[in-house]
Order: C-alpha cells, then structure tokens, then sequence
C-alpha cells in the first residue's frame, strides 16, 4: 500500500466491510489493517487465510438478502463499507432476479441497519456502469444515468434508496462510482476488466481477443490499491449524500493497453479484434475533480500496475474465462394456466 500526504487518518473504533473476502473487499482489509484498525469482514464467502492471519480482524457470515443477518453482521460497527453484491455485469443478464436480490435489495438492508443501528459513516461502492452510454466524456457526477445493463439498474436502486434514507432520516452516507478496477486476486473465472484479461492472454503467448473497436473503446482503468484508498478517503472527507467518481482522469484505448502490456513483458502484443459488435466502443473517462479536492491523486501508473500483475500472475497463468454479455436470447414463451380452486372449504384467496 503507498503511503503519502493524501493517505486518511483512521479514526473509527470498528469498521465493518461487506464483501470482505472478494477482490476489492480484501485488499481494502488489508488496507484497513494496516493502519490499525479494527475490522469485521461481513461475506457469505469464507474468511481467505491471509485476512484471517491479519491483527484485529474477525469475520461474521451473513447474507445480506436477510434484514436479520444484516443487523446481526454490523451491530458493533462505527462505520461501514458495503462492497458486497453481483460486480458482473454478464452474470446480470443471466440471472437479473438474483443480482437484483443481492445488490439492490441487500443495499437497501445495509442501509437500513446502518440507520437503526447509529452507525456513523457509510460508504457505498457503486459503480460507473449506472450512466449507461456516455453522451459525453469526461463524465462528470451529474451526467445522466440510464444503465443498459440489470447490473447498473440495480447498483442504481441501490444508490437511490441509500440518498433518499440520508434525505429522509438522515443516513450519513457517501457513494463512489468505480470506473475498470484491476489489480492482484481478480478471478479469471468472473473478471471482466480489459486489464488483467489482455495480460493473462499475452503471458499464455495467445493473441488478446477484443470485441469491440480497439481505438475507439477507451477506458479509465483505476489500480485496486487507488481505489482502496479513494474509498478511505471518502469515508473521512466525502460530503453527505454526495457521489464521487473513483478514476484517475486518464482514458486507455483498448490498442494502447495491448502496447502496455507488451512493454510490461518485454514482448510485443498481438491483438485479435473482433469488430462486429460495437455495443461498447465508447470512451467511459472519469471527471475526478471533485475527489481530488479532497486530496486524493492516483499512485499507482498503469505501467507499474501492469509490472506488478505480470510478476505476480507469472507464465502461463489461468486463462480469463468470463465474457462480456450485453442480451441474452429472449426465452420462448411460456402459456400459463391459472385454475381458480372452487369446492367445500376452498375460497379465493386474498391479500
């Protein structure tokens, strides 16, 4: 973790982080740890060994779909980061029922035990995908939403319950919508993040498949460590009620990420685009003035994030195995036949 000026000063007597044990919640565990702090980790998933083996950590299970487990889960926090929830957009389109169940509904629970309970701070991980496709760019905080993806209404519902329980009752609450996170821990199997996919191709001496038109798909890719601290920073600065980009300002095409991945490795990419969906080739930029005013600046450069994932990820690492999905195939449809049960002891039913 980089340390500097803009580092945030801990000051909560126990922070609870939900989605503790997933790819962002465990580098911001580590994160929290690291300066002293006293943290639950909240995830239906178990305790990874390395934040079990960390000072002052714990772990509760719970599913967050429950309001009861949800009180249970933070009653002794002070402050709270909710990271759980479906972070994959195909996975939306698959099962949009369920990733309303967990990001929206979840959210809403989150927030409502963080009311009841007192809690003093909450952070929202949102995401940049609930401005859907940007009429302009950089994007700023009031650009327009109108997610096309399940995922981006239902981080969206989230977002609109936690602002309204701040204007309604008082939640003291800040969002940040996250731009492309990538960074060490990421599941090929699950990640879609141009980052750690374009690498792990190129270290299997495979050509980097890219969908999409590779000059005019830029993205504003943001290092987990970065995004780690931004989150922390909001917890001590952000405004009530107010949303933040997290980004670093900086828009990548999908050609210039495949240079940097060659330079990082030392040999040069090769590219397999496939240009017959265009659904994506937009630039999705960060305007991050207003979190930089509170101090923060990024730390870590694409090339130095890069350097350190090869090394880490190593030759011949597993393969990316999630796809981008933007629609799926509508289902045939299906009769349904309601019978009315009319008899001795049988009425309708009412509600």
């Amino acid at each position: 973790m980089h340390h500097g000026p803009d580092m945030p000063e801990a000051h909560y007597d126990e922070v609870a982080v939900t989605g503790g044990a997933g790819f962002v919640g465990r580098h911001l565990v580590t994160a929290l740890s690291l300066l002293s702090q006293k943290v639950t980790v909240v995830d239906h998933a178990p305790l990874p060994p390395e934040l079990a083996a960390l000072p002052g950590v714990s772990y509760v299970r719970a599913d967050l779909r429950d309001y009861g487990e949800t009180l249970l889960a933070l009653q002794h926090a002070d402050a709270v980061f909710h990271l759980a929830g479906n972070a994959s957009g195909t996975e939306s389109v698959a099962h949009p029922r369920h990733d309303f169940h967990v990001n929206a509904l979840g959210t809403c629970n989150v927030g409502n035990a963080c009311l009841e309970l007192g809690v003093r701070r909450l952070v929202y991980l949102s995401s940049a995908i609930v401005y859907g496709t940007p009429r302009h760019s950089p994007i700023r905080e009031d650009h327009p939403t109108g997610p096309f993806l399940p995922y981006g209404a239902s981080k969206l519902s989230g977002e609109l319950t936690l602002r309204s329980l701040h204007a309604a009752a008082g939640l003291s609450v800040v969002i940040g919508r996250s731009f492309v996170v990538y960074g060490p821990g990421e599941d090929p199997r699950r990640a879609g993040g141009e980052v750690s996919q374009f690498l792990r191709w190129h270290l299997n001496e495979r050509p980097i498949p890219v969908v999409g038109d590779i000059d005019r798909k830029r993205r504003d890719f943001i290092h987990v460590e970065d995004l780690c601290r931004a989150l922390m920073i909001l917890a001590d600065r952000g405004a009530d009620g107010e949303i933040y980009n997290l980004g670093t300002g900086t828009a990548i095409s999908m050609r210039e990420l495949a240079d940097a991945v060659g330079t990082a490795t030392g040999r040069p990419a090769l590219v397999d685009a496939d240009s017959s969906s265009l659904a994506d080739s937009f630039t999705l930029l960060a305007d991050v003035t207003r979190l930089r005013a509170l101090g923060f600046v990024p730390r870590v450069s694409l090339a130095e994030g890069l350097s350190g994932l090869a090394d880490l990820l190593g030759p011949f690492p597993e393969t990316p195995s999630a796809k981008a999905v933007f629609r799926r195939e509508a289902p045939a449809r299906r009769k349904l036949t309601l019978t009315a049960a009319v008899g001795a002891g049988e009425g309708a039913a009412t509600c």
